[in-house]
């Protein structure tokens, strides 16, 4: 970061605090119920993360180009997960609401490149649904292990280096008054706020990284389903094109549980108290990760059909052992 402000001018001095305080729950009736909600979330989504990574890395038959892209999308969430919800409940739960400030800066570029990824891993799910159901002929060519990473590794490399611009810019900013962040973790919009000097590069920021990050992901993936829905209708067997069709409803889910929820809260920000608001931001930020790896196991074919085969391996050796046990016996 210094790199970053010396190429903008040498004899700028900023202020920078020692610390800041994340207030975001503070004052909240009863919050402490929701600390263990938060707490159990954590624990099931480590668990189904986990359990999908694992899956696919054992089971030879998950070794397509889709469960690249799903293999992504379980380790965005579960590295999320773990750079958020220990540290909120670490400040909240046990009153360590003061946060240094480079530890701030550490603390938003993983959350933001974690929530961001998640947005364009579903881009990337979209794509190659896409091409499995329209040029099924071509699914093999169009779409190869190399492609697919290759893609995962720009979305990587795009995000890291947009979130890497805001901090830099953020950096360039003098507190010279409160040091209060009114958020459950070092929030870019709350953190610029804070600025008593031009903070305008950072208002243009958080006016254009939701539309190129959140808009038209959402917008590429609903244009998607329009061409395959559109498709699917000219298909003259019925059976067909609901079969073609089920092998979407998973990452539908996935991008309606994402997407929807930040919507709507973003929708009626100025509408609903400083409080809920929140609540429902953090909720949002932990729900998906959660959830995500749940709705993969329940409505992928493929993926309860590898976790039973794990379950069976495991379950041999132990089966083995109580045949040798009974023939010693007799």
């Amino acid at each position: 970061m210094d790199l970053f402000n010396s190429a903008l001018g040498r004899n700028i001095t900023f202020v920078h605090p020692a610390y800041f305080l994340i207030s975001g729950f503070i004052g909240i009736p009863d919050i402490k119920y929701y600390y263990g909600f938060l707490f159990f979330v954590y624990i099931v989504s480590v668990l189904g993360n986990t359990t999908v990574m694992a899956a696919i890395c054992l089971d030879h038959k998950l070794r397509s180009p889709k469960y690249i892209a799903v293999f992504n999308l379980v380790f965005v969430d579960l590295f999320g997960n773990t750079a958020l919800v220990p540290k909120v409940l670490d400040i909240f739960l046990f009153n360590n609401n003061r946060i240094a400030y480079n530890d701030c800066l550490t603390f938003l570029f993983f959350c933001y490149t974690c929530l961001c990824m998640q947005s364009f891993n579903l881009v990337a799910l979209a794509y190659d649904r896409l091409v499995a159901i329209i040029f099924p002929l071509h699914y093999s060519v169009k779409v190869t292990h190399r492609f697919m990473f290759s893609m995962i590794a720009f979305f990587w490399a795009f995000v890291v280096l947009a979130v890497l611009i805001s901090i830099g810019l953020l950096t360039r900013l003098s507190i010279c008054g409160s040091v209060v962040i009114n958020s459950y973790f070092c929030d870019h919009g709350q953190f610029y706020r804070l600025a008593c000097n031009d903070h305008f590069p950072n208002y243009v920021v958080s006016c254009l990284y939701p539309v190129i990050i959140f808009w038209l992901p959402l917008v590429f993936i609903l244009l998607s389903y329009v061409y395959i829905g559109c498709t699917l209708v000219k298909v003259a067997n019925v059976q067909q094109g609901l079969k073609a069709f089920k092998t979407c409803i998973g990452h539908l889910l996935l991008v309606a549980i994402y997407f929807i929820p930040l919507l709507i809260t973003f929708t009626l920000m100025e509408k609903i108290h400083p409080n809920a608001r929140i609540i429902n931001l953090s909720l949002t930020s932990v729900f998906p990760p959660m959830l995500n790896p749940i709705i993969y196991v329940l409505q992928t074919q493929e993926m309860k059909e590898s976790l039973k085969r794990l379950l069976k391996i495991r379950g041999r050796p132990k089966q083995t052992v109580t045949k040798i046990v009974k023939v010693i016996a007799v």
